[in-house]
C-alpha cells in the first residue's frame, strides 16, 4: 500500500501551500468547533484532540484553541458551520474526494465546480467515487522513532495497523478507521508521538497515471486545498 495515501503522495506540497495560506489558522479553528460539538475536552474527545493537536502544531495561539473549543461546545456563540465532502473528476477521470468546513455551502460549492471546471474536471454526484476509497487512519513514524523497523513493524501489528508500508524516511502504518484512537494512543502510551497521524480517503486500486497528468492533479489539489473551506483532497492516482 506503500504510496497510496495522502501523507506519500502530496506531503511536500500541502506543507508549502499550508505554510503561505493566510486563512490556515481559520480553518484549524473551525475544525476544532465541528469537533468540539461531541464535547469540549480533548481528553474525552479523541476528535477534538487530533484537532487541536494538528492546530498546535501549526504554530496557532492558545487562545484561539480555546476560543474555537468554546464556540463549539456551546459556550460562546459564533458562525453555524458545518463539514462537508464533495466527490469529482481530475484530469483523465482520476477521482477526487473533497471535504472541509464551511459556513455557506451555496457560496462553496460553486467555488469548488469552478475550480475544478477550469482544471478540466467535473463535480460528482454523491457516491460517485466514494466507494473507490477507504476511510482509513494512516500514521506515520519517521526514521528516529521506527530506528528498528522490523521490531517497529511487527508492535504497530499488534497494536491494531491492518498493513505497514516501510519507507525511505520511516514506517507508515495504515489501520479500520475504528482502530485509529486506539493504534495512536498504544504508540502514545509508548512515548511514541507521531510524526503524522490523521485519517485519510485511501484508494482501494489506485490507477497508474502519465506524469503530465500526476502534475495536473498534484495542481489542481493544490488549487482546491487553497480555496477557503476546503481542508483535504484525496486521489486515487499512483
Amino acid at each position: 500500500m506503500s504510496g497510496h495515501s495522502k501523507w506519500a503522495t502530496t506531503k511536500n506540497k500541502k506543507e508549502a501551500a499550508d505554510s503561505k495560506r493566510s486563512n490556515l489558522f481559520t480553518k484549524l479553528a473551525r475544525n476544532i468547533s465541528v469537533a468540539a460539538r461531541s464535547g469540549g475536552d480533548p481528553d474525552m474527545n479523541f476528535s477534538l484532540r487530533i484537532a487541536v493537536d494538528k492546530s498546535k502544531a501549526a504554530g496557532m495561539p492558545k487562545e484561539n484553541i480555546e476560543r474555537a473549543i468554546k464556540r463549539g461546545s456551546g459556550e460562546s456563540s459564533g458562525e453555524s458551520i458545518e463539514e462537508f465532502i464533495y466527490e469529482g473528476f481530475g484530469s483523465s477521470g482520476v477521482a477526487l474526494i473533497i471535504e472541509g468546513v464551511t459556513d455557506n455551502r451555496n457560496r462553496t460549492l460553486p467555488e469548488i465546480k469552478s475550480i475544478l471546471t477550469k482544471a478540466g474536471g467535473s463535480i460528482g454526484a454523491q457516491n460517485s467515487v466514494k466507494w473507490m476509497f477507504e476511510h482509513k487512519g494512516v500514521i506515520h513514524l519517521n526514521s528516529e522513532q521506527s530506528a528498528d523497523k522490523d521490531t517497529m513493524m511487527l508492535e504497530l501489528i499488534d497494536m491494531g495497523a491492518a498493513d505497514v508500508a516501510e519507507e525511505e524516511n520511516g514506517l507508515t502504518a495504515y489501520c479500520l478507521f475504528e482502530d485509529f484512537e486506539k493504534l495512536k494512543k498504544a504508540l502514545e502510551a509508548k512515548g511514541v508521538n507521531p510524526e503524522y497521524a490523521e485519517v485519510e480517503w485511501v484508494a482501494k486500486e489506485p490507477v497508474a497515471v502519465s506524469e503530465e497528468t500526476r502534475e495536473k492533479i498534484e495542481t489542481l489539489m493544490e488549487t482546491l486545498e487553497s480555496q477557503d473551506d476546503v481542508n483535504n483532497v484525496y486521489a486515487n492516482m499512483k
